[in-house]
């Protein structure tokens, strides 16, 4: 018995409707939506393989054979999307920073060395008033009790630090 008799039954019928199986299954995974077009693809395969095979153990091997075939192609689109040419395409290199005028979060370096008042008891986070702005702040640790005279003594992105002022 050869493994690859299926080849013989093979007529333009199978063959367009397994191409266009593995055409709509590659589309799946380039085109956003709800699976449409790969679970057209699938079923168009099954019919392929059901109209191609004579026995089970054929419509079998054919279904492994073309999944592999399907695995290898993923792999090297998957390479090229992320190392190689089509990696250019899709992935966004550039970036923007404090150099060209963008910054991600509020500065909040303005504040530094300011005193202010807990209106919140910190444990260790809270609320502090500022010159009239109230912040999110946390402490470097301690518990303190609501009017509390704190100062900010570090900035780290939208956090800032303050400690107690003796």
């Amino acid at each position: 018995m050869d493994i690859f008799s299926f080849l013989h039954n093979i007529e333009w019928l199978q063959a367009v409707l397994l191409i266009s199986g593995l055409i709509l299954l590659f589309a799946e995974v380039f085109i956003p939506g709800f699976g449409v077009a790969g679970i057209t693809g699938i079923i168009v395969f099954i019919i392929g393989i059901l109209l191609t095979a004579e026995t089970l153990f054929e419509a079998l091997i054919m279904f492994l054979l073309l999944l592999l075939i399907l695995a290898i192609v993923l792999v090297f689109v998957i390479r090229s999307a992320t190392k190689g040419r089509l990696s250019r395409k899709l992935i966004l290199r550039s970036e923007v920073g404090k150099v060209e005028g963008f910054t991600a979060v509020e500065d909040m370096n303005v504040f530094l060395g300011r005193e202010g008042v807990a209106l919140s008891v910190l444990r260790p986070a809270g609320i502090g008033l500022f010159d009239g702005v109230r912040l999110d702040i946390v402490t470097d640790g301690t518990f303190l009790e609501e009017g509390t005279k704190i100062k900010i003594i570090a900035v780290e992105g939208r956090r800032i630090i303050v400690s107690e002022i003796k």
